[in-house]
């Protein structure tokens, strides 16, 4: 008998840890943003490595499963690939594992149009710098720092 009790009550205890872990991991990550579209900035330590002047210094943020993206639109198609680590990681990483660009088309204020690269960046943490490598078109990676911050939820 009190080992009946003893093994309920253990498993009592097993349910409530889970439900409780359950109920915590909801649509939320570690920044507290649940899931959806931000609008963020996006800052480097670079002025050659930035976000083109038509999106005023800002990306795309999705937060979904509790996993941040940042997309980025660049100034032109000079950075070919974007590695999230460091220079030196990169030149050793498996191709597959460097951030390909996507092809975006940005209309200046003078009416303009050009076709840039842009990127998919994933997001370990808002407001904290975090190591984005980069690769040009002669073939070198350079280390930089970046940061996304000031996320702002679009409206549907």
């Amino acid at each position: 008998m009190k080992k009946r009790r003893l093994w309920a009550a253990l498993l009592l205890s097993v349910v409530m840890v889970f439900t409780l872990a359950a109920c915590g991991s909801s649509s939320k990550n570690s920044s507290g943003l649940e899931d959806g579209t931000y609008t963020a900035e996006f800052s480097t330590d670079s002025r050659m490595f930035h976000v083109n002047e038509t999106k005023d210094g800002k990306g795309t943020l999705t937060v979904k499963d509790g996993e941040m993206t940042i997309h980025i639109t660049l100034v032109s198609k000079h950075i070919v690939n974007l590695y999230p680590g460091t220079a030196k990681e990169a030149a050793k990483a498996d191709k597959d594992d460097l951030l390909q660009p996507t092809t975006d088309k940005v209309k200046y204020d003078d009416g303009t149009t050009e076709e840039v690269y842009g990127f998919d960046v994933p997001v370990p943490e808002i407001d904290k710098e975090f190591d984005c490598a980069l690769i040009g078109t002669k073939g070198t990676w350079y280390d930089h720092k970046v940061k996304v911050s000031n996320p702002v939820k679009e409206d549907k």
